[in-house]
């Protein structure tokens, strides 16, 4: 449904309210209106717009017989270069199967078994109709959103900036209101479309990171982007990993292997991209089981049936974002974030395939859970400070300079141009990759080629402040 947020003179209040309509947006939701809580969803497109609704690949959970959540950290802290948060790693692998129990519990569906991605040693990976894991997930989650009495959504609402009163945040201002409340939680995704080649929604732009920031929360590891390996080269169209998992091989241009297609992402990225091009040979696997991404490749004008199709690196994943703890608290009082605009650290310097669903589920639970409990009954907000008069310019030329001076390779010459750049996070981004002079996972600076011991810490910007590095327990 779609409605007006009032005009400025409105002072709406809810118990929760939640910036962005991806998993992890109706996942805090959900959780809090279960809890009696009254919910809002403000959402500056439509549900089956966010980054959410599109993510082919699966979500991991430590399920089988052969399994377990010790097996799965290992995977996942060994993917992320010695930068993964220990308690956050432990916190997203032990409850993972618990979520999964959630998720089917609110409508969605799995296939029968998981399967197999990369970097992980465990058929752990459980998706939805081969490549649709986000749709179904998605839909599942906002269809019990719309039946939810106490959930309120209000799609296509621009979020002007955070409410920001007395050192807190008291909600949002938006193009046609402000609505308060005690605790404010954005959900807004990453910001992979600042990119010329990304896998992401158009929209991914890292708005809510910028509010954030803007609002004194702390933002921390914005030089850790992940470059999703396999991009249809015509168009950026994400081809899953989930099609590596089943066999599906990279081949040069003279039809010989090159790599371990099931490596981290970061390494296969940097291998394809070493070579200019490749292509992903479909031939050896059961293409029957990706239905709708077999027919996509083909609505492009390619036949995986004949032909290997060919592929190029694209940007994928935002690993830094807002600061949180474990619950979802941002540096700011009231403000909470949960999904891929938040840094848990958990990822560390590359994320393991499908845990980046999980992280919704997971963490977007938990913040619900400590938003209600760390709300006041004497909550009174007070007139906003004002918001401030900069205005993001992201346009094709940006979007360009943000490819070549940082994308996969990186250097000094590349990111100083970006400390200038007409939009907030690029400029964050830069900070943070030029105080990194070292290569570590996703982060692969030509100038500063090995990895530094002594920078096995994350990256923290505060407003006003140089880049420091900070370790996490």
């Amino acid at each position: 449904m779609t409605n007006s947020v009032g005009n400025e003179s409105s002072k709406e209040q809810v118990d929760l309210l939640v910036v962005g309509s991806g998993i992890a947006g109706l996942v805090t939701a959900l959780t809090a209106a279960e809890q009696g809580a009254d919910v809002m969803v403000v959402s500056k497109g439509a549900l089956s717009s966010s980054a959410s609704y599109h993510a082919q690949g699966g979500i991991a959970a430590a399920c089988g017989e052969d399994d377990s959540p010790e097996l799965h950290a290992a995977d996942t802290i060994r993917a992320g270069r010695g930068l993964c948060r220990p308690s956050a790693v432990e916190t997203l692998v032990e409850e993972a199967p618990a979520r999964i129990d959630d998720l089917r519990a609110w409508g969605a569906r799995f296939g029968p078994e998981p399967g197999l991605e990369g970097g992980h040693s465990r058929s752990r990976v459980f998706h939805s109709r081969g490549a649709e894991t986000g749709r179904e997930i998605e839909l599942a989650l906002a269809r019990r959103v719309h039946a939810e009495s106490r959930i309120r959504v209000y799609e296509n609402e621009r979020v002007l900036g955070l409410w920001r009163s007395r050192g807190r945040c008291d909600g949002i201002i938006g193009e046609q209101g402000r609505i308060s409340s005690p605790a404010t939680l954005l959900a807004t995704g990453g910001a992979g479309a600042l990119w010329s080649r990304t896998t992401n929604p158009r929209g991914a732009l890292g708005e809510g990171i910028a509010m954030a920031y803007r609002a004194g929360a702390a933002v921390a590891d914005l030089e850790f982007v992940q470059f999703h390996p396999t991009a249809l080269s015509a168009s950026g169209m994400l081809l899953s990993e989930a099609l590596r998992g089943a066999g599906a091989l990279l081949l040069d241009t003279s039809g010989e292997r090159f790599t371990d297609e099931l490596a981290p992402r970061d390494v296969v990225a940097r291998a394809i991209a070493a070579r200019g091009s490749a292509l992903l040979d479909l031939r050896p696997i059961d293409r029957g089981r990706f239905p709708a991404l077999i027919d996509r490749i083909r609505e492009a004008g390619y036949d995986p049936d004949t032909e290997p199709v060919p592929v190029a690196p694209a940007a994928h994943y935002t690993l830094g974002g807002i600061v949180t703890d474990l619950d979802g608290r941002s540096t700011l009082p009231g403000l909470y974030a949960a999904g891929e605009c938040a840094c848990t650290g958990v990822h560390g310097a590359n994320r393991l395939a499908s845990n980046s669903l999980l992280e919704c589920v997971v963490f977007g639970r938990r913040a619900a859970l400590a938003a209600l409990a760390d709300a006041t009954l004497d909550f009174e907000p007070e007139l906003p400070e004002p918001l401030p008069a900069e205005v993001d310019r992201i346009d094709q030329e940006l979007r360009e300079q943000m490819w070549q001076g940082a994308g996969l390779v990186r250097d000094a010459a590349g990111l100083e141009p970006l400390r200038t750049a007409s939009a907030l996070v690029p400029r964050l981004l830069a900070e943070c990759a030029l105080h990194r002079r070292e290569s570590r996972g996703v982060h692969f600076r030509a100038d500063f080629p090995v990895e530094d011991p002594e920078l096995a810490a994350h990256t923290v910007l505060r407003h006003g402040q140089e880049p420091l590095f900070e370790r996490w327990s």
